[in-house]
């Protein structure tokens, strides 16, 4: 994740710079409060100059609401690369990728989810809120219910409310221990299939 020593001094691309000085941060807020992770901190672990996260990030706090971004917002590329089949294996692919993303920066995920412990700031907010809205209409296209333009509210309405209980219960999984992966994979699983055939469809979807 970080740059480290090794990589201190070297010639990046701008671009690969910034995923390098992100990847650092999105680490260091997970595992330490927001107020105890310093801009200083952060370049030196990822073997840059300080003054390259107020280049790309403007402040700490910019550079923050963007590790949370990451953590919490579903790339198109998760969707796309979803493997062709019924809807049972199309969920249960897309809910193994949430789990893997999830458990693979579990710390920093649950920071992330609880606004990194920065109160109501309404930057967090709107960032947690628009990867909400992401994730519904992600859920929706792996299910094959995004053309379904009449009831569009509805649907998503009911994809975040799904959403809700996906983070629900990853923390029962990350944070308090009390179910494994398997079984938080059956729970997610098994419920967005049961919502797309026995909800969905009264709105008129079609899986």
């Amino acid at each position: 994740m970080s740059g480290g020593p090794a990589e201190r001094g070297r010639r990046l691309e701008p671009d690969v710079r910034r995923e390098q000085i992100l990847a650092v941060a999105v680490r260091l807020f997970g595992e330490r409060p927001y107020a105890e992770v310093s801009t200083t901190d952060i370049a030196e672990a990822a073997g840059v100059a300080r003054g390259l996260i107020n280049h790309y990030f403007g402040t700490k706090r910019g550079l923050f609401v963007e590790a949370v971004r990451v953590l919490v917002t579903i790339p198109a590329v998760a969707v796309e690369q979803l493997p062709e089949g019924d809807l049972a294996t199309r969920v249960d692919a897309s809910v193994a990728w949430f789990l893997d993303v999830v458990s693979r920066h579990s710390r920093s995920w649950l920071a992330a989810v609880d606004g990194g412990g920065v109160g109501r700031d309404p930057d967090i907010e709107r960032v947690l809120r628009e990867a909400d809205d992401i994730a519904a209409d992600s859920i929706l296209v792996a299910v094959g219910l995004a053309g379904d333009h009449g009831h569009r509210d509805e649907l998503r309405a009911m994809t975040r409310a799904y959403c809700g209980l996906a983070k629900a219960t990853a923390r029962e999984w990350l944070e308090r221990g009390v179910l494994n992966r398997a079984q938080v994979h059956i729970l997610l699983s098994t419920t967005l299939v049961t919502l797309v055939e026995r909800v969905f469809r009264t709105l008129g979807g079609r899986p």
